[in-house]
């Protein structure tokens, strides 16, 4: 699919870029999606009309996600995803903030009154995970691209600690060789490489299983292609694979990060005890769907 900018989209539809970007931001124009603060948008985009239609009540999870998003909805599950995937995710990669300090960050925008020290790259990557969140919402429905995934990287370690030293890699692939639960990962040099294959291969098919997206997220960190990170970007991409393929994502908690991690390492000889530790967190998530009468497939 080609895209044009929201200037080429006015010139075309003979209206002003700002009327663009607004139906944009709107959600009326179907596809549309940010990168950076560009807007691209679909060559067979059809003008909206100038009044908009009567909106059609959400009918799936991404419809829910966009419209509480959209408008600024509080207590809802836009609310929820942000805070309760921003905290478990980065809770299990060290993160010592807790539910309630997350909470506080996401609804107020400040850290709050505390009787302990707290680090600032926690406060940092908490905000910027929110910020993370708003992207796969935004690109849900858009392929899942190596610049889109080296975006997200950029994005959780903007302003960090790890963004001022000289060998770290903001949004760029690792400079270093790294391992993971003392396992070795692909090497510097592989890395561009392995990853365009990976991408290549997961692109050759359509509509994806949970089986295939779980084979995807393992592949992806194995291949570990980030200094730090990986973890909480590649949780970030099967979310948002999830919602570009009308599954039921899920939200791995402390409970289940060792079974998770366990399931990992053994993927390749027994793909059941990830599968069973990703449907066991599946069915959490579809209890608060169940509360917020959200459908969804069964």
């Amino acid at each position: 699919m080609k895209f044009l900018s929201s200037a080429e989209t006015a010139k075309k539809w003979n209206i002003s870029e700002r009327a663009v970007r607004g139906y944009c931001a709107q959600g009326r124009i179907l596809d549309a999606f940010l990168t950076g603060k560009t807007w691209n948008i679909p060559e067979t985009a059809e003008k909206p009309s100038r009044i908009p239609r009567a909106r059609k009540a959400p009918a799936t999870l991404l419809e829910y996600l966009r419209r509480e998003k959209e408008g600024g909805l509080s207590g809802g599950i836009y609310h929820k995803v942000q805070i309760d995937l921003t905290y478990n995710s980065n809770h299990i990669e060290g993160s010592r903030l807790t539910h309630d300090q997350t909470r506080y960050i996401f609804e107020t925008n400040t850290i709050g009154v505390s009787d302990q020290a707290v680090d600032l790259d926690d406060v940092l990557e908490t905000a910027n995970h929110f910020r993370c969140i708003d992207m796969i919402i935004d690109n849900a429905a858009r392929p899942l691209s190596e610049h889109f995934i080296l975006e997200l990287h950029a994005a959780l370690k903007n302003g960090t600690s790890d963004s001022r030293k000289g060998w770290f890699a903001v949004g760029k692939y690792k400079r270093m060789p790294n391992e993971v639960g003392g396992r070795r990962t692909a090497a510097p040099e592989e890395v561009p490489r392995r990853m365009r294959e990976l991408l290549a291969s997961y692109s050759s098919t359509g509509e994806k299983t949970l089986a295939e997206l779980i084979d995807f997220h393992v592949r992806f960190e194995t291949i570990h292609p980030f200094q730090d990170g990986n973890g909480r970007v590649g949780r970030l991409i099967l979310f948002k694979e999830c919602l570009r393929n009308d599954i039921v994502p899920f939200i791995i908690n402390e409970k289940l990060k060792m079974f998770y991690y366990r399931g990992m390492s053994e993927w390749d000889c027994e793909r059941g005890y990830l599968m069973d530790t990703c449907l066991t967190a599946q069915d959490s998530f579809k209890e608060v769907l169940d509360y917020f009468r959200i459908p969804y497939k069964k």
